[in-house]
This record gives C-alpha cells, sequence and structure tokens, in this order.
C-alpha cells in the first residue's frame, strides 16, 4: 500500500514538473508588438543620455517626460512615437547639459 501511494505521488509529481517545462519561458511575442531596429537604438540612446544628465543634475523634467513617453509607445509597439520621443528626450537633455555648462550670475 505504501508503495503505491509513494509511487502515485511521484508520478504525480512528475506530471507537474513536466507541465511546468512545456510552458516554457515567455517569449518576444508575448512581449507585445515589437519596434523596429531603428526606434530601438534611438531609445537605447535616450535612456543613455537621460542617464548621463541625471547623475550631472542637468536632466530637464521635459527630458525625463519624452523618456517615459518613448518607454510606453515602445511597449505599444509605436515606432514612429518612439523615434519622436526618443529625440525630443536625446535633444532636451544635449540642452540640460549646454545649460549647466553655462556661467553663474550670480556670486552669492
Amino acid at each position: 500500500m505504501r508503495k503505491q501511494l509513494a509511487s502515485a505521488v511521484l508520478a504525480s509529481l512528475m506530471a507537474l514538473f513536466l507541465t511546468a517545462c512545456a510552458s516554457g519561458p515567455a517569449t518576444q511575442a508575448d512581449a507585445g508588438p515589437a519596434i523596429s531596429a531603428e526606434a530601438k537604438a534611438a531609445l537605447a540612446q535616450a535612456e543613455k543620455d537621460v542617464k548621463e544628465a541625471k547623475a550631472k543634475f542637468a536632466l530637464w523634467t521635459t527630458a525625463e517626460k519624452a523618456l517615459k513617453d518613448a518607454q510606453a509607445a515602445a511597449k505599444n509597439g509605436d515606432s514612429a512615437a518612439v523615434l519622436k520621443q526618443s529625440a525630443l528626450a536625446s535633444d532636451h537633455v544635449k540642452m540640460g547639459l549646454a545649460q549647466a555648462a553655462y556661467p553663474l550670475t550670480s556670486t552669492k
């Protein structure tokens, strides 16, 4: 009786394990719509630019918002919006970094 119970438990565990393995990890298709390679590159550059500006305390809020909008567009698979918002984020980062290099107007 004990041997049959142990065999039944072992068989159940193996079935559960095989079912879990059959499902496998999530694929790219499960992640949502894909964006173009150009949009991926623009988004990666914008993320890098924003990180650099944040490290130098020169990040404009408009650049941060544009990056968030680009990331949301990427999740929705909208390559055109990703390109537009990534470019806006990178442009605002450049302006923020340039502004940080301006001389101080006050000596206090």
